[in-house]
């Protein structure tokens, strides 16, 4: 199963927070981790793999976006900053829609992504 974890800056430390309350789950070996550049190098240095793509403003959460659309990503797990603004957002809108029409779980904060991963 192909995960992806994306996290805006001010939810980075939540991300990583969140991959250690449930490490038990992702570093199963049928779980691979993908993620946007530096989501994907905090997680790398708490001690999980990761295949990193572009930082999210760079293109990373279109990567992403595309992975959906091929069908090859099955959940994502996306800590999103309402409080913030983004320069990609369009990138950011299109990979929730995607995920939407491709039927892909998403979770935007800890709370869902846990009922998520405990559905598994």
């Amino acid at each position: 199963m192909e995960i992806a974890i994306i996290a805006h800056d001010g939810k980075k430390a939540e991300m990583v927070q969140f991959l250690n309350e449930h490490k038990n789950f992702f570093h199963q070996t049928n779980i691979h981790l993908i993620s946007t550049g530096t989501t994907g190098e905090k997680a790398e240095k708490a001690g999980f793999k990761v295949v990193k793509f572009l930082s999210g403003p760079l293109g990373g959460d279109a990567q992403i976006a595309g992975r959906v659309a091929e069908g090859k990503c099955d959940m994502v797990l996306f800590f999103r900053d309402p409080l913030a603004k983004h320069p990609h957002e369009p990138d950011i809108f299109m990979l929730m829609r995607l995920c939407d029409v491709h039927d892909v779980p998403l979770a935007t904060n800890p709370s869902t992504a846990e009922l998520l991963i405990k559905a598994i």
